[in-house]
Parts: C-alpha cells; structure tokens; sequence
C-alpha cells in the first residue's frame, strides 16, 4: 500500500505541475490542448499537486 500511494503522490505531482505550466501558458503541448492559457487549469493543477505532496508524506508515515 505504501508503495502504491508513493507513485499515486509522484504522479499528481508531475500532472499537477504540467497543468500549472499548461494554464499559465508556459508550456506549449500538445499544441492541441485546451489547457492552454487557461487559469482555471492553473489552479486546478497547484491542488492537484499539494494532494501529491500530502498523499508523499502520508505514504512516508506508513510502516
């Protein structure tokens, strides 16, 4: 289980931080994506990431 909420936390991490980069514009793919420049997707991916990080520490905390 530990292991499991381990990569389930890395992976929210890494989504989170593409859809910050998306809805702020900085990151440019796909071209075909309706994330970008779009704030709302910001947002979204900032509390998407902070579950990651909780989701890391609740796993570190396991035995």
């Amino acid at each position: 289980m530990k292991t499991a909420l381990m990569i389930v936390g890395v992976a929210a991490i890494m989504m989170g931080l593409l859809w910050i980069g998306q809805g702020l514009g900085l990151v440019d793919w796909p071209k075909s994506s309706f994330m970008i420049d779009q704030r709302p997707w910001a947002m979204r991916g900032g509390v998407l990431a902070v579950l990651g990080v909780v989701a890391l520490v609740l796993a570190r905390r396991r035995r």
